[in-house]
């Protein structure tokens, strides 16, 4: 009987120590943004230098990071990009965001609250000053019209591929089967990324995309990029897009699960 009253001890506690070792990886998360400023962030807008913040498009106000046209006069294809300055592999990426507002003047009609984060990207500093977006597997936000499906957390492949359903998908973009999410509410988009094996796309708690090996479309990255055609994508930088219509981000934090 002792012998029984022991191991069931040992069981309880082995698992009481499980759940708490688990609680504390739960709350290791990276704020990547601060809340205050852009620090560990560089951003990089087509036409323009690193770090060259033309129309003060990327700017932080009352505990916010917003993207911004106010001071354009018209968007003409200056798409920008701000990453954060770490690269990643294995992680858990949570970003919170709202469109607000009307769509920068000449914004072109498939960039009306159209934005995104980019996974596996290229860094800031290797893109050309004339690129509009980086090598990545962009996970695509968008806001709805007033009528119409047009779902969130889709998958885009700028200079990419990956495999879904089994099958090698090399179409430029493929839905969620999200919701449509209209007006100015917050979001909250998960993307669990784990290398080259598998991704996947959360909105609101519910998965809503999966898919698998990402890898470098040849045809589709500038001259002179270091991975060869059909390379797996295994790790890269973290970016959020600016596209013409106007965003606000609350939160954009990160679990590491490379250990």
């Amino acid at each position: 009987m002792r012998i029984l009253i022991s191991v069931l001890f040992l069981v309880i506690l082995t698992s009481c120590l499980t759940n708490q070792k688990s609680e504390q990886v739960e709350e290791q998360w990276i704020q990547l943004f601060n809340g205050e400023n852009l620090e560990g962030w560089d951003l990089k807008i087509a036409g323009y230098e690193l770090n060259e913040n033309f129309g003060n498009t990327f700017r932080v106000e009352d505990g916010l990071m917003k993207v911004r046209y106010d001071e354009y006069e018209a968007f003409t294809n200056q798409f920008g990009h701000i990453f954060y300055k770490d690269k990643f592999s294995h992680y858990k990426l949570r970003v919170e965001y709202r469109f607000v507002g009307e769509q920068a003047p000449e914004g072109q009609g498939w960039a009306f609250k159209n934005s995104g984060a980019m996974l596996h990207s290229q860094s800031a500093e290797s893109m050309g000053k004339d690129q509009s977006f980086p090598v990545s597997i962009e996970a695509q936000f968008l806001g709805g019209h007033e009528e119409g499906e047009r779902p969130t957390a889709n998958l885009c492949t700028p200079g990419t591929h990956v495999t879904l359903n089994g099958e090698l998908h090399t179409q430029h973009c493929v839905n969620s089967t999200s919701k449509t999410i209209r007006g100015e509410e917050w979001v909250i988009a998960e993307f669990v990324v784990l290398g080259d094996s598998i991704i996947h796309h959360l909105v609101d708690g519910d998965t809503v995309l999966t898919y698998t090996h990402p890898i470098i479309d040849g045809s589709g990255v500038p001259e002179g990029f270091p991975l060869a055609d059909g390379a797996p994508l295994k790790e890269g930088y973290i970016s959020l897009q600016s596209e013409s219509h106007p965003i606000d981000f609350r939160k954009v934090e990160l679990l590491d699960l490379s250990k």
